[in-house]
């Protein structure tokens, strides 16, 4: 039996926007957790977004890492690559949470981000989102 994150899979990698958003209920609901003014609804923005990514990332590929599939949720991690039109890499990965209903995707929680190119090792990250304070001076 093929996954819904499977037929996602081969929707997007066909690049075809329509195939796409066919997956997704009209009353589809997105939330991005970390972005939460990107929440929408509606199969008609899907169409839209994924139009926006086939047109800016032509040769967009995307590859399903892992998956797992309990009842109705189905958990993806991403892998998503390509370059943009104007030759610069996009790339990104993260994991999408699905909640699939009447062979439809009904809703989603994207952890989706791009990936950092250049950045700073463990300890910088650990630095800059944590801020530890510094050591007591005697």
């Amino acid at each position: 039996m093929t996954t819904m994150l499977e037929r996602l899979k081969d929707a997007t990698n066909s690049h075809d926007a329509r195939a796409v958003a066919s997956l997704f209920a009209e009353d589809y609901q997105s939330v991005q957790p970390l972005h939460p003014n990107r929440e929408f609804g509606g199969r008609a923005q899907v169409l839209e977004n994924w139009s926006s990514v086939f047109e800016g990332v032509p040769d967009f590929v995307s590859e399903l890492i892992a998956s797992s599939v309990d009842g109705e949720t189905e958990w993806g991690e991403w892998d998503w690559r390509g370059h943009h039109t104007d030759g610069s890499l996009f790339a990104m990965r993260g994991v999408t949470i699905l909640i699939v209903r009447d062979g439809s995707v009904a809703a989603a929680r994207l952890y989706m981000e791009p990936v950092e190119v250049g950045g700073g090792d463990i300890d910088v990250a650990v630095q800059e989102l944590y801020k530890p304070p510094p050591a007591p001076t005697s």
